[in-house]
């Protein structure tokens, strides 16, 4: 079963999403069905996590079970990110308590797409890597999926906060790493993606940001600001939502991070099914899904101050 949608998003739904009420049963059970004649593919197939896929793909079908295997494919072929640190591991929370990344509230009396905030600065490079954030998201995404109807029709938006981001933190994003987490995030994420938002950007970052605007789509290049302060930031996310740690009357950090800390422990023992998931490319039936991710390179040539 899946949640009904409040009337005004439903509309919304109907007129973005091309979602048909009446259609949704039967198109579930075609995903179903599918899903169980591919024999590479472990899949969930809940219809909260199937009607996700759905909405993100505007009910084509065939762009949903391209997008789930594709997936499914990369949890599989990209573990430096998707399983980088497993959510059940101690070391998971650590990690996220750091406050590298964060998932802000929705503005209360407001349909607006959810914001992701990401602070890669939070953490150690000589420690931690850049993939560890995108682990992080990954997981974070999938209890939104499962939680938040409104997330799931209208999209999200994503913060980057480059405060106390090195050169350090730069050279750990091979070309490679960031091919994969572009991939992840835009191409096999069931939510879409309806803004990224980047502020305090250091000297010399815009040639990063050029790379990473090489491996999106169109949509995706155009959503894509670079902010000045954080009153001009304020002008495209919600001040109810930002923290009062960038100007805003959302809740703070702290009380962001130990909320989804418990998020976390309520759904362990999903996570713990969500890590045996994946594909088995040795019994696939027709050729692979995923791009090749496996181009090496470094910024190490980069002047960032």
């Amino acid at each position: 079963m899946i949640r009904e949608l409040t009337p005004e998003l439903a509309e919304i739904a109907k007129k973005e999403l091309n979602e048909n009420p009446k259609q949704i049963a039967n198109d579930l059970q075609h995903l179903k069905d599918w899903i169980a004649k591919q024999p590479h593919l472990k899949a969930r197939t809940e219809d909260q996590w199937l009607i996700a896929f759905l909405r993100g793909c505007k009910f084509s079908l065939e762009r949903v079970k391209k997008k789930l295997d594709l997936y499914y494919t990369l949890r599989t072929t990209a573990p430096e990110i998707t399983l980088r640190i497993k959510p059940t591991d101690p070391k998971f929370l650590e990690f996220f308590r750091l406050g590298t990344c964060l998932i802000l509230p929705n503005p209360k009396g407001k349909l607006c797409p959810r914001v992701l905030l990401i602070r890669a600065g939070r953490y150690d490079p000589s420690e931690h890597n850049v993939g560890e954030i995108m682990c992080m998201l990954y997981y974070l995404v999938q209890i939104m999926v499962l939680e938040d109807d409104i997330a799931c029709v209208l999209g999200i938006k994503i913060v980057t906060d480059y405060v106390g981001v090195s050169m350090s933190h730069f050279v750990q994003g091979t070309p490679s790493m960031l091919k994969k987490m572009v991939a992840v995030s835009q191409d096999s994420m069931p939510l879409r993606l309806k803004g990224s938002h980047h502020i305090n950007l250091p000297s010399g970052v815009e040639k990063v940001i050029t790379i990473i605007q090489g491996f999106l789509n169109e949509k995706a290049r155009q959503r894509l600001k670079i902010h000045k302060n954080q009153e001009e930031l304020m002008e495209d996310i919600p001040k109810e939502v930002v923290p009062p740690e960038y100007g805003g009357s959302g809740p703070s950090i702290p009380e962001l991070t130990e909320y989804w800390v418990g998020k976390f422990k309520e759904y362990h023992d999903w996570m713990k099914v969500e890590e045996r998931l994946g594909t088995d490319e040795s019994k696939r039936l027709g050729p692979p899904v995923a791009n090749d991710f496996m181009e090496d390179g470094s910024f190490r040539k980069l002047d960032i101050d």
